[in-house]
């Protein structure tokens, strides 16, 4: 029979593999309570990890017990009732109506089994069945970065890139293979010189002498062998490899005109974290634009996009315009895989609604991996969204859904983003 011992070392996560054979196990039961979770929570705090409550009957394992079963004969001594073959009917049990006082037993009863997952975990299955649709209409691979990477040593650089355990590993090699011979003979110098004193040769004798006179000058020679050489220094090497690297840009489009309450602007921000958390699951680097505007649009910075006070009519070209813009300027289709989130309450005057559509169908649309519209009201569909669903016609990447409530963010986030069919 043969043996495989594993000796190799564990490191500080010992458990890791049956932390995951563990959360394979209940996943079910973990994706209830994430779904819990997130109706509970702020979406700015989403990506925190979260305590998960897992029912002691589910966490149980199954057992073999001796059910009293069959047909049994029993003898009740005293009995003037019954004969042999009667049947006797079950006693009733006492339901209890849940009204009594509290038991003063001492049997134990058990909690729910809770553990908690880790901010990675709790985003694993937070996005589990949701992907970017279209993610690979364009290139992924934008750009072309370059990173450092070890490739050997060199024998000339500057002295901060010296590697000094490659250089004294060198050193001593060479000091072996240079003074081998001449350790070699010192050995067998002082192994005679050793001999001719214990057969009681004399100090003046000239073999005595000679070899004292070979042995310091051996000694002398290994001596003069010196510790490093400027030939033993080795320096590390470093190249520069490319480095795919796969880039988003975001796009924040907000309507701040004065049918904007608070309550919805807050809505809108929430929308926005939410996509934004998802792109950095699928791109190494996300840069984001925040687009504001009521009669004219503007480019701003995150705090005066969500936080700035301003009122007035809208007009939601002047949004579409300014994106179309930004995206030729700065983020062509080639290099950048755009995606946009436009958030309002659908109020814009008729006549610019229709030049909305026309934009998005002729012109921004061909450019961009994904356009998603969240249309924040509790009322009919205004005249936006009347004519933003001509746009899936003859652009499938087009999305929109409407949102009532807050607790409607997440519902519609995943309609928008769910794993479309193969």
């Amino acid at each position: 029979m043969t043996y495989l011992i594993d000796r190799r070392l564990q490191g500080k996560n010992k458990s890791a593999i049956n932390r995951e054979r563990f959360l394979r196990r209940y996943k079910s039961q973990i994706k209830d309570a994430v779904g819990r979770a997130i109706k509970g929570r702020s979406i700015t705090d989403v990506e925190n990890g979260e305590k998960v409550s897992i029912p002691v009957k589910d966490v149980g394992e199954p057992s073999f017990g001796h059910a009293h079963g069959g047909i049994w004969e029993t003898i009740n001594p005293g009995n003037q009732e019954y004969q042999k073959g009667d049947l006797i009917n079950r006693p009733r049990g006492g339901a209890g109506a849940g009204r009594g006082k509290a038991g003063n037993s001492d049997q134990l009863t058990e909690d729910d089994f809770i553990f908690e997952l880790s901010r990675e975990e709790f985003m694993n299955y937070f996005f589990e069945d949701l992907e970017l649709p279209h993610m690979v209409k364009t290139q992924l691979t934008a750009t072309t970065e370059f990173k450092n990477q070890r490739a050997g040593y060199n024998m000339s650089g500057t002295p901060s890139n010296i590697h000094v355990l490659r250089s004294l590993r060198g050193a001593l090699g060479r000091r072996i293979a240079v003074g081998g011979s001449t350790r070699k003979r010192l050995i067998e110098a002082e192994r005679e010189l050793e001999e001719l004193l214990l057969l009681g040769a004399p100090l003046e004798d000239s073999r005595v002498v000679e070899l004292k006179h070979l042995i310091h000058h051996l000694h002398t020679r290994l001596l003069a062998i010196p510790f490093i050489d400027p030939f033993d220094l080795r320096y590390s090497n470093r190249v520069k490899v490319p480095k795919p690297m796969t880039q988003a840009v975001m796009f924040c489009i907000m309507d701040v005109s004065g049918s904007m309450d608070e309550t919805r602007k807050d809505t809108a921000k929430r929308f926005f974290i939410l996509l934004y958390l998802f792109l950095k699951r699928a791109y190494d680097k996300i840069e984001v634009v925040f687009i504001r505007h009521h009669t004219a649009a503007a480019e701003v910075d995150e705090d005066e996009f969500f936080n700035s006070r301003e009122s007035g009519g809208t007009v939601v070209s002047s949004a579409l315009n300014l994106l179309n813009s930004i995206l030729d300027q700065r983020y062509g289709a080639s290099q950048w895989n755009s995606y946009v989130a436009q958030a309002s309450d659908g109020d814009n005057w008729d006549n610019d609604s229709l030049l909305c559509r026309e934009l998005l169908v002729n012109t921004i649309m061909p450019k961009v991996q994904y356009y998603t519209y969240v249309e924040i009201t509790d009322g009919p569909p205004q005249n936006l969204w009347q004519q933003y669903a001509q746009v899936p016609e003859h652009h499938h990447h087009f999305a929109m859904q409407k949102i009532v409530t807050p607790a409607d963010i997440y519902p519609v986030f995943r309609e928008l983003f769910k794993k479309q069919p193969k």
